[in-house]
């Protein structure tokens, strides 16, 4: 067997099952894979989601509380006004090293005090209340914008190199809760190196996160420079409107981030800012993680998926092996070239079928000796049936002989006797004449001459009907209403004859006795009834018997009696023995005689 046939699952039930095992295992795998990965794909995204609203919610509450607190401790400087002392200061800044400077200003917008550990700062006396931090500031806490130095060149330069968070004020409130100032102060965050750097570097594209403040009007306050000042442009998906948790948002320059929020709450006195603290992390940077299992798992499935085909191609290939050496054996003894099958060992289906099968073959093989036994005994019957066959033949040949006699017989008594009657009568006729009336003698020579020429034609239509065969021809309807025509023509007798189509049809062996038998009672009505009127009726009795009809108004006879020296009634009887018909003649002295004929053509009428 070639390569091609043994893959073949047309040829080869291994072949077929291990395709069968192939497939199942690459279908299974595949949809496995494919279900799997989607549930851990959408699995890592809610872990990555929580992870991010985690860690947004961490930042916004690390800035709310290093705000909070310093802002409370502004604040407390602050309402301390004109006693703002250096060794104060010096202890704000031991406290809180970010500190640059700090003013204290007066509702009127006047600084009434104010200390800085080195160049920059508010001047005492100065006047301020055109600033934006200082008009904010008598309402509510105000936190300032991160620069750095690179970005605002006329600011001091800050400590080390890390970004200064601008502005920090507090409103300072009197006994009676009146407003009665502003404490402010100038910050450099050295103490949250792990968060500003994200709150003002990242803004490059590639970056995996960015992190944004935005205020109570959505407006970037703290982020890159190039988006500080403007609203958050960010739209959310349609499915993800309204939802409190991280969620996908379609900037204007077609990028989708996932943005998550939490609310930076610096509580001071009795406001606080609404501001956000807002991360982002870019769509592709989210289902990259998850994108990545979802292909391990998609072609960890399709290996596992491979190595259970290939243990399943090497059990089927085990289990059908026994069927292939089984399916062999029947193989050999179908060509001749083992008399046996080999069964295999064993009690399972295979088995089974080798046992079945060896137990057909026995049989088979038995039944082939009793059919050659049989078959032996069978030619010699057949033999002897034959030789047997052979005489019932020579039989046959003599009876259809003996019947072709007897009808040549009765042919000859409906013609020629008939005519040889007549002629008989003239004779007799005219020996009676030459005795008493010898002048009558002519006239009846020349009816003698027209009874011989008569007989002579009805001789000849005899033998004609032999060689030819009317009622095959036209049916036995077509060829009694010719008859008919001829009789009542040649008699003068009046009469109708009435053929059903069906039964007009009829046209086989049987019809042509039937034409004879019909032909024969016309003649004895001719001869012996002196009737006036004759009735012909050809009919059919449903589908399965035809029945001839003739009657006539003679003067009758006797049918049961004995007409010795006349055989016409006897050939009637013949002819319907031998076709299987019925017949039955019903006739009285002076009251006609009627003829009914019955035969079954069954199964249909032909």
């Amino acid at each position: 067997m070639s390569a091609l046939s043994r893959i073949d699952p047309r040829r080869s039930l291994m072949a077929g099952t291990v395709w069968l095992i192939v497939a199942l295992a690459a279908s299974f795998s595949i949809a496995a894979s494919l279900w799997v990965g989607s549930i851990a794909r959408n699995d890592i995204v809610q872990q990555h989601m929580r992870r991010l609203a985690l860690e947004t919610d961490q930042l916004g509450t690390d800035l709310s509380q290093a705000v909070a607190s310093r802002l409370a401790a502004v604040g407390a400087a602050g309402r301390a006004l004109h006693s703002l002392t250096p060794a104060l200061f010096e202890e704000l800044q031991s406290a809180y090293p970010e500190l640059e400077w700090i003013a204290v200003v007066d509702a009127t917008g006047t600084v009434a005090a104010a200390r800085s550990s080195g160049a920059g700062g508010l001047a005492a006396g100065s006047t301020v209340g055109g600033e934006a931090w200082f008009v904010h500031g008598l309402r509510e806490p105000w936190i300032g914008v991160i620069e750095s130095a690179a970005e605002d060149a006329s600011a001091p330069a800050p400590r080390g190199n890390s970004p200064r968070f601008g502005q920090l004020v507090a409103p300072l409130h009197d006994a009676r809760g009146q407003v009665i100032g502003v404490a402010v102060t100038q910050l450099s965050w050295h103490w949250a190196p792990n968060h500003l750097p994200h709150l003002s570097e990242a803004a490059a594209p590639n970056d995996a996160a960015q992190a944004l403040i935005l205020d109570s009007r959505g407006i970037i306050v703290v982020g890159p420079r190039e988006l500080r000042g403007h609203p958050w442009a960010g739209v959310a998906e349609a499915d993800a409107a309204g939802s409190a948790g991280p969620r996908f948002e379609h900037l204007a320059n077609g990028r989708i981030l996932l943005v998550a929020r939490a609310p930076l709450s610096a509580a001071y006195g009795s406001a606080s800012p609404s501001w956000q603290v807002q991360l982002g992390e870019p769509n592709e940077h989210v289902y990259q993680r998850a994108d990545a299992l979802r292909q391990r798992i998609f072609w960890i499935s399709l290996c596992l998926g491979a190595v259970t085909a290939l243990i399943g191609a090497l059990g089927a290939r085990h289990l059908t092996d026994r069927l292939k050496r089984l399916a062999h054996s029947a193989a050999a003894v179908g060509r001749n070239d083992a008399t046996r099958i080999d069964v295999p060992p064993g009690r399972d289906e295979v088995a089974q079928l080798g046992a079945a099968f060896a137990k057909i073959l026995d049989d088979l093989q038995r039944e082939r000796s009793e059919l050659l036994a049989l078959s032996s005994d069978l030619e010699r019957r057949v033999a002897v049936r034959t030789r047997e066959v052979e005489r019932l033949a020579e039989e046959s040949r003599y009876a259809a002989v003996v019947r072709e006699r007897l009808k040549i017989a009765r042919d000859l008594h409906d013609t020629l006797a008939h005519s040889m009657m007549a002629m008989l009568s003239e004779i007799r006729l005219l020996r009676r004449l030459q005795a008493h009336d010898p002048g009558l003698i002519k006239d009846e020579l020349a009816r003698a001459e027209v009874v011989a020429h008569e007989g002579l034609i009805e001789a000849r239509t005899a033998i004609n009907q032999m060689r030819l065969n009317a009622v095959r021809d036209t049916g036995l309807g077509a060829a009694l209403a010719k008859a008919f025509e001829r009789f009542i023509d040649r008699t003068g007798l009046g009469g109708e004859f009435h053929a059903d189509p069906d039964a007009a049809r009829f046209g086989d062996e049987r019809a042509e006795t039937i034409f004879r038998m019909a032909e024969e009672a016309l003649r004895n009505i001719e001869s012996h009834a002196m009737a006036r009127k004759v009735d012909v009726a050809l009919v059919a009795d449903g589908a399965t018997h035809l029945e001839l009809k003739i009657e006539d108004d003679g003067v009758g006879f006797d049918p049961q009696a004995p007409h010795p020296g006349h055989y016409g009634l006897v050939g009637l009887r013949e002819q319907a023995r031998l076709i299987g018909a019925e017949l039955r003649i019903d006739s009285k002295r002076n009251e006609g005689t009627t003829l009914w004929l019955s035969l079954r053509i069954a199964p249909e009428i032909l």
